[in-house]
């Protein structure tokens, strides 16, 4: 007698092996099966009634559907997303707080298992929340459940309620709900950064980025001009789903055995999933694109070529999409254009390169250079509005009374012939009535001098109006670097906002806001204004920016922290938000020690993102806003051009709407990577240039307070350090609401926003961390 067969695996909980079943089910949505035939394919030594029990369950709960032949197929119906309320469909209360409820327990009605989709936000280590705009909460994912999910990947999540957890008194403590990844619907990224291991018949990859947690095995055949021990560039070309199985890739890349600043910032830019070379494929439709403008095209558009026109842009910038017009009408009013490079001209929907733009959604503008969205063709030079050259353009143009009041705009396109390349600091010498001999001696010097002095009038009334109307003066600091040949930070310095910065700022708010009102205007649109309606009085689709209140929780808590600093606040209603939090700006100003409050709060407002369903713009006090003025950078530009374009001269056009969402929620997420690059790689330079000033001794502000000492944020370079309690002269103890620390024996204390003075002891540029000591502790 022969024993019976076993299938060599595991025997599994109830639990495990309902998930196992439904996670096989998943991946075959078109076919059915028995249990048995599931378990024997994934190796499970469960017994048969065990097996028919866990999928008998699984029906019961309705995710899974049994049929006559006895087998059984995934329900496919309560998979699918839930889908978000519509601008004419949205939930009532009472039904919205119902799924709140039930989906941040885990459970929906009848005890039934719920499936969300979100967002992988993975720890050190190794487990994960997972984001999800169809829950009120994030969820914890425990490690054994990531199952091969990425950090920034988009997943599908089977809930389930945490276990029981009281407090010391036997209170019930609510957790968060609990899930495992069942499907990774959308890899956050493709391309890895590592070291290349080749023996003698494959290679192996071992990646850089802490949250790639494992290697990928690269065929011998693809291993390209890449050498063993190599730092390479690898594109995951099968993901090899399932435990135990390491993911196949290939080397696009070869960067040999380096190091270095150049080396890090290829990193930061591959693990934030950005390319560092466009495809072979959009560089070629690029080369493809004429250098030239034909007469036909130039004959199709409103030509502003003999009209003042000029750029001002940083002094390092190579791409200029916009530019300003000027000219005085007959009737002594002011005509204004905001000429934006015609990208969609040479960008053709679905192209290679439309495609690879919309992937990449933005460009990224690192601490030392620029990862662009478009081949430079196009970003450096086609599209890009260079002085005394003919360009296209897609223009808003108004025209203002002799009092400086809104009168008409018109939207279209155009050609344009930039008479000047303003540097930022260049204007600024005009409007500060201190030119150079050189830029006086531009043969259009008297009118481009007309020019700033009138649009700097404008600007700043249109400045003032919104302050008055609410909107939030936040002046984020942007930290420069003055660079070496090789990229070695030699100066570190703040860049400073002047009228000029301000000026073009003021008017691309102006054409942004002004593109949103056309499109979808409000019930009382000026009559001047001729929006953009579809018949019927329905709204046409259109792509938002968007900023929802602030968090009021938050809020209030930031306002007791300022109350300790000596800044009262009103935060009753929205408007008084914006009311003090302009107040705070103000003060700031000449308080350095009030400037740590600034980016403190700002974490208490919500995060501006792209969106078709418009709730207008807190921040900037605006009820439509859009962004349509740098296209060369922004595929959402590239996207409210295209629309905007279809919807001009009495044309209606609608794009889908529920595509269009997503297309929003795809391009905020790239936009949320590439700041989170750019902040990483100013971290690194700035570490890199307090890594060769060991020893040296700056002036700071207490930024911020932890259990083990203080941060101090340094003046001029606004980098941060720690400063470590225990080498200090005390034991000192943190307060209540991390404000101040007080030394046990000489009451000694520290609190935040106090100016001291650091020394520099050590930098880790590996980690972006940089120990300070007080310099009067120093040789004690």
């Amino acid at each position: 007698m022969t024993k019976k067969k076993k299938h060599g695996g595991r025997k599994l909980t109830a639990q495990e092996l309902q998930i196992q079943f439904l996670k096989f089910l998943l991946g075959h949505p078109k076919k059915r099966f028995a249990p048995k035939q599931i378990t024997e394919q994934l190796k499970i030594d469960n017994n048969r009634d065990s097996a028919e029990h866990a999928m008998q369950q699984l029906v019961n709960n309705g995710m899974v559907t049994e049929f006559p032949d006895g087998k059984f197929g995934v329900a496919l119906d309560r998979f699918s997303p839930e889908e978000p309320a519509t601008a004419t469909e949205k939930p009532g209360k009472e039904k919205f707080q119902d799924r709140k409820k039930n989906t941040s327990t885990g459970k929906s009605a009848g005890n039934q298992r719920k499936i969300v989709e979100g967002r992988v936000d993975m720890t050190r280590t190794g487990a994960a929340y997972i984001v999800s705009e169809m829950l009120d909460t994030d969820v914890y994912i425990p490690i054994k459940y990531v199952n091969g999910a990425l950090h920034g990947d988009t997943v599908r999540v089977m809930l389930f309620a945490p276990p029981p957890f009281r407090g010391k008194r036997g209170t019930p403590i609510q957790r968060k709900p609990e899930g495992e990844i069942i499907e990774v619907t959308k890899r956050a990224n493709e391309f890895f950064i590592g070291t290349l291991r080749i023996s003698r018949n494959y290679a192996l990859f071992l990646p850089d980025n802490p949250n790639m947690p494992t290697d990928i095995f690269v065929p011998i055949e693809s291993i390209a001009d890449a050498k063993d021990g190599d730092k390479v560039v690898v594109k995951v070309t099968d993901w090899q789903e399932g435990k135990g199985r390491a993911p196949i890739g290939k080397v696009t890349q070869a960067l040999g055995k380096v190091g270095g600043n150049d080396f890090e910032m290829k990193k930061i830019l591959i693990n934030a999933g950005f390319q560092l070379q466009h495809s072979e494929e959009a560089e070629r439709e690029a080369a493809r694109i004429p250098d030239t403008i034909s007469p036909q095209e130039i004959e199709r558009r409103r030509d502003f070529r003999d009209i003042l026109t000029f750029t001002i842009d940083p002094e390092d910038a190579k791409d200029f999409d916009d530019a300003l017009s000027i000219r005085q009408l007959e009737n002594g009013h002011l005509e204004i254009g905001v000429h934006i490079a015609d990208v969609t001209h040479y960008l053709k929907p679905d192209s290679a390169l439309d495609r690879e733009a919309y992937e990449r959604s933005t460009s990224v503008y690192l601490a030392d250079r620029c990862n662009p969205m478009l081949p430079e063709k196009l970003s450096n030079n086609l599209c890009s509005l260079v002085p005394e050259q003919d360009r296209l353009t897609f223009s808003a143009v108004f025209t203002f009374d002799s009092k400086d009041k809104l009168l008409t705009r018109w939207f279209g396109k155009t050609v344009i012939h930039s008479a000047k390349r303003f540097a930022y600091e260049e204007a600024q010498t005009i409007l500060e009535k201190k030119p150079s001999e050189a830029l006086k001696a531009h043969p259009r010097f008297a009118e481009l001098e007309w020019a700033l002095k009138n649009l700097d009038r404008i600007a700043k009334k249109m400045r003032k109006e919104r302050e008055k109307n609410g909107a939030i003066g936040f002046e984020t600091e942007e930290v420069r670097f003055k660079l070496a040949p090789d990229g070695t930070p030699l100066e570190a310095f703040v860049k400073e906002r002047k009228d000029a910065h301000l000026l073009i700022e003021d008017f691309m708010l102006l054409a942004n806001k002004e593109v949103a009102l056309y499109m979808q205007p409000p019930l009382k649109a000026r009559s001047e204004d001729k929006p953009a309606v579809a018949k019927g009085g329905a709204p046409i689709p259109f792509i938002f920016r968007i900023h929802d209140l602030p968090d009021m929780a938050k809020v209030a808590d930031f306002a007791r922290f300022a109350q300790e600093l000596g800044v009262p606040m009103k935060t009753d209603t929205p408007k008084q938000i914006a009311q003090s939090f302009n107040e705070l700006m103000k003060k700031a100003r000449t308080d350095d020690r009030l400037k740590v409050l600034e980016p403190l709060a700002i974490r208490t407002m919500a995060k501006a993102v792209y969106s078709a369903n418009n709730i207008g713009h807190y921040g900037l006090g605006f009820s439509h806003y859009a962004h349509f003025t740098s296209p060369i950078r922004r595929y959402s530009d590239v996207l409210a051009h295209r629309i905007l374009e279809r919807n001009l001269d009495g044309k209606t056009y609608r794009v889908d709407s529920a595509k269009l969402e997503e297309q929003c929620k795809h391009i905020s997420n790239q936009e949320r990577k590439a700041a989170d690059a750019e902040r990483e790689s100013t971290k690194y330079k700035q570490a890199e240039y307090l890594s060769t000033r060991i020893g040296q001794s700056f002036d700071g502000i207490i930024s911020g307070m932890i259990d083990r000492g203080f941060f101090v944020e340094l003046m001029d370079s606004r980098a941060e350090g720690l400063v470590d309690f225990k080498y200090l002269d005390d034991t000192y103890i943190l307060e209540e609401g991390n404000l101040r620390a007080t030394g046990r024996r000489y009451k000694r204390s520290f609190k935040m926003g106090d100016k001291v003075r650091v020394r520099v002891a050590a930098v880790d540029l590996g980690k972006r961390q940089v120990e300070m000591e007080l310099e009067e502790d120093v040789h004690r």
